[in-house]
């Protein structure tokens, strides 16, 4: 498989905020993503728009990750044993291997894209905004380039 073309650093971000929504909101991962260098947005299937509540906790779980500074690595493994933990519904049709990306022990997922190979090169994530409609939860985020996690 290549690897898709993204900036490392906004996708590793992506990772880390699909992580956090999966485990706050218990909505799975996004259904769709759109990765920019300057701004970039993820849909989840889900029920309501967010609270500005819920919106600072995600912030703050995944800038809690980015500070941790732990380790961007990959595995390979069979579609079989990839299917028995993680959702397989992106995989291009015909795949015989799954590539797994991890960050730290927080967040795993079958990834063909390019990552930071540890979270202290990533910025601090600010979520610019989410809105709801007809079953879509987006949203939408930026890094703070002008202060990384050095």
């Amino acid at each position: 498989m290549s690897e898709k073309e993204y900036d490392p650093v906004m996708h590793s971000a992506e990772h880390l905020l699909n992580g956090a929504i999966a485990r706050l909101l218990g909505c799975g991962r996004a259904f769709s993503t759109h990765i920019e260098k300057k701004k970039s947005k993820c849909d989840f299937h889900y029920d309501r728009n967010l609270t500005p509540e819920e919106l600072q906790l995600l912030e703050k779980s995944v800038n809690e990750q980015i500070a941790s500074h732990v380790d961007v690595w990959d595995e390979r493994m069979s579609v079989d044993e990839a299917a028995s933990r993680y959702s397989l519904s992106r995989l291009p049709e015909g795949a015989t291997e799954v590539r797994i990306v991890h960050i730290g022990e927080y967040d795993a997922c079958p990834c063909i894209g390019a990552h930071v190979a540890n979270t202290r090169e990533i910025p601090s994530l600010r979520i610019v905004s989410s809105d709801w409609k007809e079953g879509v939860l987006r949203v939408r985020f930026k890094l703070n380039h002008a202060t990384p996690h050095a």
